[in-house]
């Protein structure tokens, strides 16, 4: 039980980031810049958490310094009319430096951290009490925003809509939506949960700050969007998954040291696997034949990906 606890601890910074980046996408915006916006936003709310002593502060500063760098995608996308992808690369390089320049005063120091915090009568609950109850506000705040996008996604018109923007933005915008002022704000609030998972990696999982603190753990977070399928509840199973290949490289590293290295990287390989899988035509027809099963299964990205739409 231990294990899994931890498993659920470590991976709740990637649910965040999975969860925003999933809302961004389906807005139809590729958000490119996580590793760098993870970083900065992370050096972020440890600056800010030991400056000021607040926990709460911290995690404000790294949404903040996340959510621009979501506003600045959206308006280079949708004002300018330049490349998100390239865009996206252009910052998260930047966003690397600056949480390198920025943070070097604050490498090795302390601050103040999310405390732990049981839930009164659940963390008693026999057997899942432990797993799930017995951590602290962060983490429980990644239950809630899985559940809470899933709902908003899929159960309500609100929802719909950021679906339509997504999916097909030209039919979307002749139903009298307005397409690029919802991909402004999919695209911040996207952007904003990426930077809560910056501050869950400095404030709670890892404590502290240094250069390369959460490296590569943006491009494992937009994996795992693809891993699982623009769902908000398949992408937080990815990230559980990641968190078990991470205890697990742990557990194995004094027995077969290099072993431990490549189970880390595992994500990639069912990333890559799961897009193979997705497109053979018994797995579309086993959707066709079963169409509540759809939903789960379907792992197409939204048609309006990456597209910029002009208003003629």
């Amino acid at each position: 039980m231990e294990e899994l606890a931890t498993i659920i601890a470590t991976a709740s910074p990637l649910v965040y980031a999975v969860v925003g980046e999933t809302i961004t996408e389906k807005a139809g915006v590729i958000n490119l810049s996580l590793d760098g916006s993870i970083m900065l936003s992370a050096m972020a709310a440890f600056a800010t958490s030991f400056i000021t002593g607040s926990v709460w502060l911290g995690f404000l500063a790294a949404i903040l310094v996340s959510a621009g760098i979501a506003a600045l995608i959206a308006f280079s996308s949708i004002k300018l009319h330049l490349n998100q992808i390239a865009v996206g690369f252009v910052l998260t390089l930047l966003a690397a430096d600056l949480a390198s320049f920025l943070g070097d005063p604050y490498v090795g120091e302390r601050a103040a951290h999310v405390e732990p915090w049981a839930i009164p009568g659940l963390s008693k609950i026999p057997v899942i009490g432990d797993v799930l109850f017995d951590h602290n506000l962060s983490v429980y705040g990644s239950y809630l925003v899985v559940i809470a996008a899933y709902w908003f996604i899929f159960r309500t018109k609100r929802g719909l809509e950021l679906q339509g923007v997504g999916e097909r933005p030209e039919a979307a915008f002749a139903r009298g939506i307005p397409v690029n002022r919802l991909r402004y704000i999919y695209t911040i609030i996207g952007g904003g949960l990426v930077g809560m998972a910056g501050a869950a990696f400095s404030l709670d999982v890892k404590l502290g700050w240094r250069d390369g603190l959460t490296q590569n753990f943006g491009w494992i977070a937009l994996a795992i969007v693809i891993f699982g399928g623009w769902h908000p509840i398949r992408g937080a199973i990815g990230c559980y998954l990641f968190g078990a290949l991470q205890t697990l490289a742990l557990k194995l590293q004094p027995v077969w040291p290099d072993l431990s290295q490549i189970l880390p990287i595992l994500p990639f390989a069912l990333m890559i696997f799961t897009l193979l899988l997705v497109y053979l035509d018994w797995f579309r027809r086993l959707g066709d034949r079963h169409p509540g099963w759809r939903r789960l299964l379907a792992s197409d990205p939204p048609s309006g990906i990456g597209r910029i739409f002009k208003r003629e």
